[in-house]
């Protein structure tokens, strides 16, 4: 079949003028290996947990030294790259994800900056940022960068990969089918980060300043911070790649998970498990840990397995259908990549490092008073005795950014809540206090406000009697 298929697939390929020749061969490459079928199956049997040297707990590692001298030696062997080809379109915003506002008016790409602005001038470093868009953020994020034009570090944009999707009866791409405009391409997901590192010339650039690592986080994650114990550690221990993971929560069951297999580390993701093991895969008991997104990668390492063209991931595919055509698009993930990489470890990081902004009910979390913002850096609370987040459930009607600020004068204190849910029209007042396990309805066609100043615990409101 993948005989029929590819000379037609590649005469159009070679057609399109809109990408790279780069492009070109990487997108024929992706799709002659997902149509040859010889994506490795995992042999259930030969997974194995792995121990504390493949998964090392972060609580082991030594302190860099103090001295205000070889900390700056560290840190100017370091980049911090952010994934920012993300749009915001799940929580009703336009342009890239990392423009919204987060705490005190200041978005996540500001935190970003004043975070290694500090860094910077606290050690005399030069840590640079670079980030990755899509075609999608690509526009908006230069015009977004400009405000940080006096900002004393330097800031790199460059893009991912653009791929043609492919209309998925006739097996060919859509923007030869007609389909020119941006609904007939897709970014190939963040495991196209290491090609387009290279092809756009900042991996080069940043070997010449004497670069060994770049640490590379979600934009929305932000717990993600540069950590100085992790980067003495790989350093010391020359590993050319580290994983973050966390302690699983029965809210991350679904996370990639890290196993050994065949005598290296590798990732296991919930679509390559076989049926008959995905409750297996989904228990905290077997499987404990998940892959948060924070990777710290090796530059020469990159470079050498991307001129051998060795980082063959595991193939994502995201069948989609957009304007009532089945389109296909293939995809891979960074954390993949973990087991092409020589002395490859994850590490096992306090819950503080994965802080991800994927919802409103997680921007409530963030903009409470759970967390202070002290020089860019979000800070949990430590009148908190529980260790983890309240879980917080917000119905449709709080969905996108717009509507979940206007439904709140102030956000609640949070710093006793359990849980959180919150169905139907529901409108909150100032200075409101909760506590325990909350849980307000609002009767179908009612409008239920919560007056200021109100403390609930432990409460179940369907009404106004109930308050």
């Amino acid at each position: 079949m993948a005989d029929e298929k590819l000379p037609k697939l590649r005469e159009a390929v070679a057609g399109l003028g809109q990408i790279s020749d780069k492009e070109k061969s990487g997108f024929i490459s992706l799709v002659s290996r997902y149509l040859s079928g010889d994506e490795e199956h995992i042999e259930w049997a030969k997974i194995h947990t792995p121990t504390d040297e493949v998964v090392v707990p972060y609580d082991t590692l030594e302190s860099p030294p103090e001295d205000l001298e070889a900390t700056k030696a560290l840190l100017n062997k370091l980049a911090v790259l952010k994934l920012n080809g993300g749009l915001g379109t799940t929580m009703g915003c336009t342009g890239p994800k990392s423009v919204i506002e987060v705490r005190n008016g200041f978005t996540f790409l500001d935190l970003i900056v004043i975070q290694i602005e500090s860094l910077n001038k606290k050690y005399g470093s030069n840590v640079p940022l670079l980030l990755m868009n899509s075609f999608n953020t690509h526009d908006d994020t230069l015009k977004i960068v400009e405000k940080y034009s006096n900002s004393s570090i330097e800031i790199h944009t460059f893009n991912q990969s653009q791929y043609p999707r492919v209309v998925a009866d006739e097996f060919l791409p859509w923007p030869s089918k007609g389909k020119t405009d941006k609904d007939g391409w897709y970014p190939p997901g963040h495991g196209d980060i290491f090609p387009s590192l290279m092809n756009s010339g900042k991996l080069d650039l940043l070997l010449s300043q004497g670069k060994e690592y770049v640490f590379i986080a979600n934009s929305d994650n932000l717990g993600a911070i540069v950590d100085m114990k992790i980067l003495n550690h790989l350093i010391h221990k020359q590993n050319e790649y580290c994983m973050e993971v966390t302690p699983k929560t029965l809210a991350d069951v679904k996370g990639g998970t890290l196993i050994s297999y065949e005598g290296r580390v590798q990732l296991l993701e919930i679509a390559q498990v076989p049926d008959a093991h995905v409750d297996e895969f989904k228990s905290i008991e077997k499987f404990k840990i998940f892959n948060t997104n924070n990777l710290w990668v090796n530059l020469k390492a990159i470079k050498r397995l991307v001129e051998a063209d060795a980082l063959k991931m595991e193939i994502i595919p995201n069948p989609k259908e957009v304007d009532g055509v089945k389109v296909l698009q293939l995809e891979t993930a960074a954390g993949a990549a973990i087991r092409f990489f020589d002395h490859a470890i994850g590490m096992n990081v306090p819950r503080s490092r994965f802080l991800p902004v994927k919802a409103t009910s997680d921007l409530q979390l963030v903009q409470s008073d759970l967390y202070t913002l002290v020089d860019g850096f979000v800070t949990r609370n430590s009148a908190r005795t529980n260790p983890s987040n309240p879980s917080i459930e917000l119905g449709p009607e709080f969905k996108k950014v717009g509507s979940f600020l206007g439904r709140f004068k102030s956000i609640p204190s949070i710093v006793e809540l359990d849980s959180l849910k919150v169905s139907g029209d529901v409108w909150f007042g100032s200075g409101i206090v909760l506590k325990g396990k909350v849980t307000i309805t609002a009767k179908p066609g009612v409008k239920l406000e919560i007056p200021d100043g109100a403390v609930l615990e432990n409460k179940d409101i369907n009404g106004v009697e109930d308050l």
